[in-house]
């Protein structure tokens, strides 16, 4: 991130990016100029400077992010390779969950946690995911399951992008997207002051083991507070397992009273859950996962935010092996925003004359999708 002296920003520019006044407070969004009311303001509080991963200009530059792209139709395809981007994209998931494993042990043994150290790195990743979000899901895709030491910071970092995702498609702003995507990454905290066999036990609880995990949430809530952190992510880490119907816990209240962060993770974090492998299940793929979701038995969830996973991910969520009506395989790696039924995917072993992977959009009544793939069918 750039620091920019206030005395040099061309008055009535426009930054190419988010404009933020120290770091994590929100200052101006792209669209707005930097006016002299503004400079006057910082001045009158004494700031000297502001951040921004852009740059100021004299016209709005209108830097759409992937999502709007695909709301006019499916996007072009970049100079960049797909290898590229997803190196990029797993040195980019990789030092996100370090980072992670980082924090929670700090968190857990020396009981340190900074609001400004997590902020600083979720406005890092709300931005990766707003212009990577194919390449990274298809990331998480690949990797095998983490081990058990890293099992709480894997869920974690996998529902704060899930989360993010569906930020950016209801169109949250910028500040609230990183707060969300703090919320998300912080949501399980509480679990940490539980033993560890409670939550990665082989065998079923006992009641008093049960007892145990429904005190999660309030933990977490009172883990936050006590470390400063802004009301609505505490209210998260309490409500995110509340549900629509009112079945949820711990305080059983439903519909309206549940906060949009909470509505947000609690879809992410089950659907994290079903497409995961936990000790004492294996992991579904991501389209039975869907289907569970869009089923929405008790209706448990916000209908509107399980709409806004599907439009995101597609029914074939991104980076889900299948097998396709011609008897090939491949890998989905876009969504098609006119029909979640039918995404993009990427035809194993079919290359374009320029020597890459083709990419086709699957349609009704040409080519469709047959059935889901595991990893050991891809590889056979």
């Amino acid at each position: 991130m750039k620091e920019y002296a206030i005395k040099e920003i061309p008055l009535n520019s426009f930054f190419t990016r988010t404009l933020y006044l120290d770091k994590s407070f929100v200052l101006s969004s792209p669209e707005m100029p930097f006016t002299r009311n503004m400079a006057k303001f910082l001045d009158k509080w004494k700031y000297a400077s502001v951040f921004s991963e852009g740059e100021p200009n004299k016209e709005y530059i209108n830097i759409k992010t992937e999502a709007e792209l695909a709301e006019g139709g499916i996007k072009n395809i970049s100079n960049q390779s797909d290898s590229d981007k997803l190196e990029k994209a797993e040195k980019q998931y990789t030092e996100f969950l370090r980072f992670v494993d980082s924090l929670f042990v700090r968190a857990t043994v020396s009981e340190e946690l900074e609001f400004n150290e997590v902020s600083d790195k979720m406005r890092e990743m709300v931005e990766y995911i707003r212009e990577d979000r194919r390449f990274l899901m298809r990331v998480i895709k690949n990797f095998e399951p983490a081990p058990e030491r890293s099992y709480l910071a894997t869920h974690s970092v996998r529902s704060t992008i899930l989360a993010i995702i569906i930020g950016t498609y209801i169109k949250l702003p910028n500040h609230r997207l990183i707060e969300l995507g703090i919320a998300a990454l912080l949501h399980e905290i509480g679990m940490f002051k539980l033993p560890l066999s409670y939550y990665l036990s082989q065998r079923p609880l006992t009641s008093q083991e049960q007892k145990a995990i429904f005190t999660h949430p309030v933990l977490g809530y009172s883990m936050l507070k006590s470390f400063n952190f802004p009301l609505p992510i505490c209210l998260a880490a309490l409500e995110h397992h509340e549900r629509e119907n009112g079945t949820g816990y711990p305080r059983h209240i439903g519909g309206e009273k549940i906060s949009l962060y909470s509505k947000i993770i609690a879809v992410t974090c089950s659907y994290e859950a079903l497409n995961s492998k936990r000790p004492h299940r294996e992991a579904k793929d991501g389209y039975t996962g869907m289907v569970e979701l869009l089923k929405n038995e008790g209706k448990q969830y916000d209908d509107t935010i399980v709409r806004a996973l599907v439009l995101s991910l597609s029914i074939y969520p991104i980076g889900l092996y299948v097998l396709l009506s011609n008897g090939k395989k491949g890998q989905v790696v876009d969504v098609n925003p006119e029909n979640p039924r039918f995404p993009i995917v990427q035809i194993f072993g079919e290359f374009t004359p320029d020597g890459k992977i083709k990419t086709a959009q699957t349609e009704p009544g040409e080519l469709t999708i047959e059935r889901p793939l595991n990893r050991s069918e891809i590889e056979n």
